[in-house]
């Protein structure tokens, strides 16, 4: 197995195929420490990295200077208001309102395999792929326990952690913190690796030195958001693409998010990942229990790059799931940018014969499709055919684009309601609000209170009525507006702290339901564009909309950011109309549709507006796409160059897991005048076979094409792209 306990030494190891983590117990009173994560190590004692021997000496020997070993030990899993004046894990108020916890170890046990987290997406894997620790801790005070579940897996270095919290006491406890991961390491002059960003501009890289002192990322948007990522990496000073130490987590969650380093005078520092205290309050009865999200760890010892291509083996392994997990999606026209709200079922049918015609494979139809949605201000929760502009029904327009070839997709925004709504009129009480105040509106429309089970049945059955009702094979699930007024009639003064958790709980079980019942639907979520893309999401759907900005030259860093946790068959990626409708900027076709075949590929226009040349060129990106997608969906992504870093040009490289052939896509965003050709240098090939580019008759040995390089030469113009494929020969 690949986790053990030494019970001579008190000491858990748990090993992944390059990477060790060992905790240890301490005293008699059972506290846990963390001892080590890092590279893999073999079972040499390391109990002495705990410093239990220097002053402050363990409580067993030394009671009277209790609190200073509380503010330095190592803690696992830390409590909070006992002596430990760094912020704890895990918070809890009882009945007469004291707030102290200490959490100490009870049992444990190891077993192969991994449980699921009831009510929550979470990575998967079977008794041949991971492991489980189960530690058992426990509040006398507070009968109350905390199960911490660690999960190792055997081929990929990736440790994965969430908690159980249960009262087993005889009065109501409320739980206001609980994190799903705590770790308190040397601070060895990390750097701290956050993603940030807004609408349109998602997921951009930052890195600062970890200080002392409280830095965070998070979310208290309700959702994990467009302006921030729960993503939290540590890295050595220097570390690259190829080489050095990162330590990433990343959270299995689509709510509010804390990611937390906390630097201190011992020069350490604790990192947290967890559901964001901020307006959290859970009552725990006794005998009730709380689950919190999981936490996905990633060590790597060979850079940002290593660390990128497990978390891409991880989850299209371990998270991704349906039909569509490993196959090839369709080639979708979306009608969004070519119709906007002004369509009916000609202008769909003329749309869609066109779009047969130059290989194009389903026609997605976007907003404006039911009640009386003209514009965005009305008819959110009225999920019932506008026959007025789709004469002849729904079934009428799938039927009629089946008989074309094409397959057929359908926009829907489940979580939301317009003021101006049969919904609304039938049910003001169903939105969330807060008694007296009036609720402030994004795009004019409110979010439905999906705590109460009466809601979600209702909207479930609305949309799975017209799922039923015709032959659909694609859904973008769409949240375009984030949450506040957070109030519900329907839950009690001491439960209104669970309302923003409830709520994402209740869109899983949404989406549990739809692809339960409609498993060969091919599921895409979105919100506002990238502002839920996380792996809480992924669970449920096998890509998401990567963002509302498909601007060519953008796209360039909000992808590089987001492939650098999430593969490639996950980004919702197409080509879109020029002049951009969001930034006015025009590029290439070309370069749009080399852009967007690192992602899922599809369209954004309309076919008949665009220029005859452009028009010309899609048969020729579908047939790109058929060609490529195999090896870009399943293959092993490597960052070689960054627009971000260098704001001239963007390169990455895809290898197939054989490493006989590999894609690599080189972006020339702003020309330059009496300059030589670039050189990039190739990663992942085998360095003693032997490989040819497609279109020349010479070959070059694996090795020389990663350390000697290829020379790109200037192209003539702004936003230039061209593909270099490489076999093995």
């Amino acid at each position: 197995m690949s986790i053990c306990y030494r019970t001579e030494e008190r000491v858990f190891q748990l090993d992944t195929p390059g990477s060790s983590y060992l905790m240890g117990l301490v005293d008699e009173e059972g506290f846990v420490g963390h001892i080590y994560y890092g590279r893999k190590l073999g079972g040499d004692d390391l109990r002495y990295l705990l410093r239990t021997e220097e002053r402050p000496f363990v409580p067993g020997k030394n009671n009277r200077e209790r609190n200073a070993f509380l503010d330095s030990f190592p803690m696992e899993y830390p409590g909070s208001g006992s002596g430990d004046y760094r912020e704890g894990a895990i918070e809890v108020r009882t009945r007469g309102g004291h707030q102290v916890v200490m959490p100490l170890y009870r049992s444990h046990k190891i077993y192969p395999g991994k449980p699921e987290l009831p009510g929550l997406p979470a990575t998967f894997g079977g008794e041949e792929d991971c492991d489980t620790l189960e530690l058992v801790l426990w509040d006398q005070v507070l009968k109350l326990e905390a199960v911490l579940y660690y999960t190792a897996f055997r081929k990929l270095d990736v440790i994965t952690r969430s908690v159980r919290v249960r009262n087993q006491g005889g009065e109501e406890l409320y739980l206001t913190k609980v994190m799903s991961v705590a770790m308190d390491m040397d601070n060895r002059e990390y750097d701290m690796l956050t993603l940030h960003g807004g609408w349109a501009r998602e997921r951009k890289l930052q890195r600062c030195p970890v200080a002392l002192g409280k830095q965070s990322t998070g979310s208290i948007r309700g959702e994990s958001s467009h302006q921030e990522h729960p993503f939290l990496a540590l890295a050595e000073k220097g570390c690259s693409q190829k080489q050095g130490e990162v330590y990433a987590l990343n959270f299995v969650y689509s709510g509010n998010f804390l990611a937390q380093t906390e630097g201190n005078q011992f020069d350490s520092v604790r990192v947290m990942m967890g559901i964001h205290p901020h307006q959290f309050c859970w009552r725990l009865e006794p005998g009730e229990q709380f689950q919190a999200p999981e936490a996905v760890l990633v060590y790597s010892c060979q850079g940002l790059g290593k660390m990128t291509r497990t978390f891409h083996d991880l989850y299209r392994s371990h998270l991704l799931r349906g039909e569509y997990k490993e196959k090839k999606r369709p080639i979708l026209l979306n009608s969004w940018e070519a119709a906007y709200f002004d369509f009916n079922t000609d202008t769909l049918l003329k749309l869609a014969g066109q779009a047969a015609e130059l290989g194009i494979e389903m026609l997605v139809m976007d907003d404006g499709w039911f009640g009386r949605r003209n514009d965005d201000n009305s008819s959110l929760g009225d999920w019932e055919v506008n026959e007025e502009k789709l004469s002849g029904g729904l079934k009428y327009l799938v039927d009629q684009v089946n008989q074309l070839g094409m397959k057929f997709g359908i926009w829907f925004e489940p979580e939301m309601i317009s003021p101006d709504s049969d919904l609304f009129r039938e049910h003001p009480d169903w939105a969330l609000q807060v008694p007296g105040r009036g609720p402030s509106l994004t795009r004019n429309q409110l979010v439905l209170d999906l705590s109460r089970s009466e809601v979600v049945d209702c909207i479930y059955e609305k949309v799975a009525k017209v799922l039923r009702s015709a032959n659909i094979e694609y859904v973008k699930w769409d949240m375009n507006r984030q949450l506040n007024d957070m109030g519900s009639i329907a839950l009690p003064p001491d439960r209104q702290g669970e309302l923003y958790h409830r709520y994402v709980l209740a869109v899983y079980e949404l989406q549990r339901r739809m692809t339960e019942e409609f498993p060969h639907i091919l599921l895409e979520n979105c919100s506002g564009g990238g502002g839920r893309y996380d792996p809480g999401m992924l669970y449920y759907s096998p890509q998401i909309w990567c963002s509302d900005d498909t601007d060519a030259v953008e796209r360039l860093s909000i992808q590089e950011g987001t492939a650098m946790i999430y593969p490639l068959s996950a980004m919702g990626a197409h080509v879109s109309d020029c002049p951009n409708h969001i930034l006015g900027r025009t590029t290439p076709f070309a370069t749009r549709g080399y852009v967007a075949l690192a992602g899922t590929f599809g369209y954004e226009l309309d076919v008949a507006r665009i220029s005859e040349a452009d028009r010309a060129m899609i048969p020729e990106q579908v047939a790109m796409y058929h060609k490529y997608n195999d090896l870009v969906r399943q293959g092993d992504y490597y960052r070689l160059a960054s627009y971000q870093e260098n704001h001239g040009y963007d390169c990455w490289q895809v290898v197939s897991k054989d490493r006989t052939e590999c894609l690599v896509t080189y972006i020339q965003v702003l020309s330059r005048p009496n300059v030589r050709s670039r050189r990039i240098f190739l990663e992942g090939l085998a360095p003693d076979r032997q490989y040819q580019i497609e279109g020349e008759e010479r070959t070059y040995r694996g090795d020389t094409l990663m350390y000697g390089g290829l020379l790109m030469k200037p192209m003539q113009g702004d936003f230039q792209g061209t593909l270099i494929y490489l076999k093995m020969v």
